[in-house]
């Protein structure tokens, strides 16, 4: 054992303070000059993450302690990230569960649990939040307990220390009614004290599992990992065996090891240690870097399989290429391939058309996520509606994915959100208090009935709701869903729109674009009030005469268009439509442009 290091993942649920606690502990580290200059969520540099104030990536970075260095994993807290939380349990021995001291535990508290539990790691809970004025944590941490006993902890695991703690002040105790001051002293000595040290054979053959990658504009590809055996030097020879068993060499050429929030070179990793290797660029998500004399692979990494699947194409709307950079087939295959290396919760597949390639993420926030991230890079693709996977099981059934979906919501519109759920196949499966005022329902609901929900649940309780769902497993079907369908405004004509045909256009529905927007023939420009599509053309010009015309003085008064977010178009799509996808614009069309066509396969259907 090596006492001089403590490996930790830091998890909980989304929002409920892991990143938060992590720039407490950094600031907290004595690392810094004046640590009032580290930003907030220091950790989360991608503007993806602090644009949407989430954790997509998992991040390491070690602080001194005690004579110690305490190796924290910060990982994602949303549920369609979860194969991040999966990996990253492998490169350590403990794990911090941050609970919310209001919400308690939530259903991304129970799948970051369950993993942790079954990794065998020692757990610390640390009740967040614990200036809330609705904090609760003597209920909360009876609740932790009983998820621990659900999930079926050893009695050991049962055993787990409780801290409570204000991340936001940078406080912690271990008695509720602790000290309003203080520091996060008690947090550190209870990491130190409850974390075991890593153990392994140190002086054996190098070996060291790659849980991750990163990216040096002048190093090039970076593996992240924990040396599990032995210890390596730059300039050794390491063997890289792939998780299909192929075997290849490569040469380390520098280590480091994330500090604070930058990263310092060592002169040599041992076992215990969580660091980044340059020079091994073939290495991928999974492979052993072994010593090449003793080439044994560790287990391979395992992570549950994506549930939901869409089809990325090349750009062939008749605006392609206008805005993005990367608008080939070659382009698109290459970065969606990478994007797969890099994420093991992405798959990948190539079809029989070469320019179309399927895509299986684990949700809806994974599918935008990746599309935002490729939008900006600059390129352009178009996207089909995003369908379920279904599997087949041992009797020839079909099966579905299935999620738990937990609702807080204000009581009065309980009834109407319920309705709502009804025909998606939802069966209530809990019901309780969540605060004054507030309930907290539980449904059980095949992944198909939660496709373009949010909106609704957002809309029918005014934005008061927050909706979270984690993922059960495979069931059978649950038949037919009616999820309640719309209809959609297209155009007939490609050109600009005008203030004059979209007044006349706003009678028949919502607007999705302004005048002066650019349309084509068989793109969406907003949504029907009725279940049918409408054709209309939206370019159209006012007569000129020289008759004055008694309304001449009026002006032409437009209701504000509503503008879809990229969750909210791939949630709006219908089955023959595809969302375009640029660098500056999304926009949604028709599968088939030519109007003549449609009919044609209207009356073929």
């Amino acid at each position: 054992m090596r006492d001089d290091v403590r490996n930790i993942a830091i998890i909980a649920h989304v929002d409920h303070g892991k990143t938060t606690l992590v720039d407490a502990m950094l600031k907290q580290s004595g690392l810094f000059r004046d640590p009032d200059q580290i930003v907030e969520r220091a950790l989360d540099t991608n503007a993806l993450e602090r644009e949407r104030g989430i954790t997509i990536l998992s991040k390491t970075t070690a602080v001194p302690y005690g004579g110690r260095t305490i190796n924290i994993v910060d990982t994602p807290g949303h549920a369609d990230f979860g194969s991040e939380v999966e990996r990253i349990l492998r490169m350590v021995d403990g794990a911090l569960l941050v609970v919310d001291a209001a919400e308690g535990p939530m259903p991304q508290t129970r799948y970051v649990l369950s993993k942790a539990l079954a990794a065998g790691l020692r757990v610390i809970v640390v009740v967040n939040k614990m200036d809330r004025p609705q904090a609760r944590p003597a209920e909360v941490v009876e609740a932790v307990l009983e998820l621990f006993v659900d999930l079926e902890a050893s009695d050991a695991q049962l055993d787990f220390p409780v801290l409570y703690a204000s991340a936001k002040q940078g406080v912690a105790a271990v008695d509720p009614q602790g000290p309003p001051g203080g520091d996060l002293r008690p947090l550190f000595d209870a990491i130190v004290r409850e974390i075991p040290p890593p153990a392994g054979d140190l002086d054996g053959p190098f070996q060291m599992q790659v849980t991750t990658l990163d990216h040096d504009d002048y190093l090039g590809r970076l593996v992240i990992g924990r040396v599990s055996r032995g210890e390596v030097r730059p300039g050794q020879t390491v063997a890289v065996v792939g998780p299909d068993g192929v075997r290849a060499e490569a040469r380390v050429a520098r280590i480091f090891q994330r500090v604070g929030l930058g990263r310092t070179e060592l002169e040599r990793a041992r076992m215990g240690d969580i660091v980044l290797l340059a020079g091994v660029g073939e290495a991928g998500i999974g492979a052993t870097l072994t010593d090449p004399e003793h080439p044994e692979a560790l287990p391979p990494l395992a992570v549950d399989e994506p549930t939901l699947m869409v089809l990325v194409g090349v750009n062939t709307s008749p605006f392609a290429g206008r805005e993005g950079r990367f608008v080939t087939s070659r382009h698109l295959r290459e970065r969606l391939f990478r994007a797969a290396e890099r994420d093991v919760g992405l798959v990948v597949e190539a079809t029989e058309d070469a320019e179309v390639f399927r895509v299986k993420t684990r949700g809806e926030l994974h599918l935008a996520v990746l599309l935002e991230t490729l939008r900006r890079e600059g390129y352009e693709m178009e996207v089909s509606k995003p369908e379920v996977i279904v599997k087949t099981g041992p009797d020839g059934e079909r099966l579905e994915p299935y999620e738990e979906l937990v609702l807080d919501l204000p009581e009065a519109y309980l009834g109407p959100v319920m309705e709502r759920l009804g025909p998606r196949r939802a069966e209530l499966t809990g019901l309780g208090p969540a605060g004054p005022g507030q309930v907290r329902a539980t449904f059980r609901i095949p992944a198909r009935g939660l496709l373009g929900f949010r909106s609704v649940f957002l809309a029918e309780t005014h934005g008061y709701g927050v909706m979270n769902h984690l993922f059960l497993g495979y069931d059978r079907e649950a038949g037919p869903i009616d999820a309640g369908g719309h209809g959609a405004l297209v155009a007939l004509e490609t050109g600009e729109a005008t203030a004059y045909a979209l007044d006349n256009a706003q009678l028949r529905g919502t607007l999705f674009i302004t005048p002066g927007t650019p349309v084509y023939a068989g793109m969406v420009v907003g949504e029907h009030s009725r279940p049918q599509d409408l054709e209309l053309n939206v370019c159209k010009k006012k007569h000129v005469t020289n008759v004055r015309n008694s309304n001449a003085e009026e002006a032409i008064r437009l209701v504000p268009p509503r503008e879809l977010s990229l969750e909210g178009a791939l949630e709006w799509i219908a089955a023959d439509e595809l969302l375009e996808v640029t660098p500056r614009s999304l926009r949604i069309r028709k599968a088939t442009l030519d109007r003549n066509a449609r009919r044609r396969e209207r009356k073929s259907g």
